[in-house]
């Protein structure tokens, strides 16, 4: 069994592991013969990960070593600890997987969290905040929530009716579409921003899109090691 861990060194006596950094995914020759891929990290990790391997086939399940702050995936798939999976791999056990959807929004890709709206400026001064005891944890969150909210109580109405702002988050599915919310995406959508320089929030991440036009759809599927 071959296994290949991203992001952090991981070592299980028993088991054939190759841990590397995430800049070096590219160039590990023939990934569609490991067996499991383990993510160390936070959803962006995974983001990224899903971004440079979407196009091996088949990708590997994924194996999830959530060390992020929130970890919306490992939530939502119930994960188990990293060692316990390990260990049902070297005892032979027949391991669970559940299916998550990932998006592709022009060259990008995300897996539940994508717009320009609240959740934006969210992420900005989350970030901003991340330093000496708000260095980890979701506290920065939380305080990004209070010092925001006077702003988006104004400005999210106006934000939900205008065509240029848009908010995905498809842990909210049983909203299909509200204004510019959406909580399912089951076609392509187009949003033209009207502009070339744009910063999107991607699972947390912050990426620029130099595009004014966005075509959003699904792209594909990974399998999750889950309980």
């Amino acid at each position: 069994m071959k296994i290949l861990s991203i992001g952090k060194k991981i070592q299980f006596n028993g088991l054939n592991i190759l841990s590397i950094d995430y800049h070096e995914a590219t160039h590990v020759k023939e990934i569609s013969t490991y067996d499991y891929i383990i993510i160390s990290g936070g959803d962006g990790a995974i983001r990224r990960t899903v971004k440079v391997l979407k196009d091996t086939n088949p990708l590997p399940p994924f194996i999830i070593n959530p060390t992020g702050s929130f970890n919306v995936i490992a939530k939502r798939h119930g994960v188990p600890k990293v060692d316990k999976v390990l260990n049902s791999l070297l005892q032979e056990t027949p391991l669970k997987t559940n299916t998550q959807k990932y998006y592709s929004l022009n060259e990008e890709v995300f897996l539940f969290s994508a717009g320009n709206m609240g959740d934006l400026q969210h992420i900005f001064l989350s970030e901003t905040l991340r330093f000496g005891i708000l260095q980890k944890g979701i506290l920065k969150y939380l305080f990004s929530v209070l010092f925001l909210f006077p702003v988006h109580l104004v400005m999210t109405p106006f934000m939900l009716l205008s065509s240029k702002r848009f908010f995905i988050f498809t842990p909210m599915s049983f909203i299909r579409k509200f204004g510019s919310f959406y909580g399912k995406i089951e076609k392509e959508i187009s949003i033209n921003l009207e502009n070339n320089y744009n910063l999107i929030e991607l699972d947390g991440d912050v990426v620029t899109v130099e595009e004014s036009l966005l075509k959003i759809k699904p792209e594909g599927n990974i399998e999750v090691v889950s309980r």
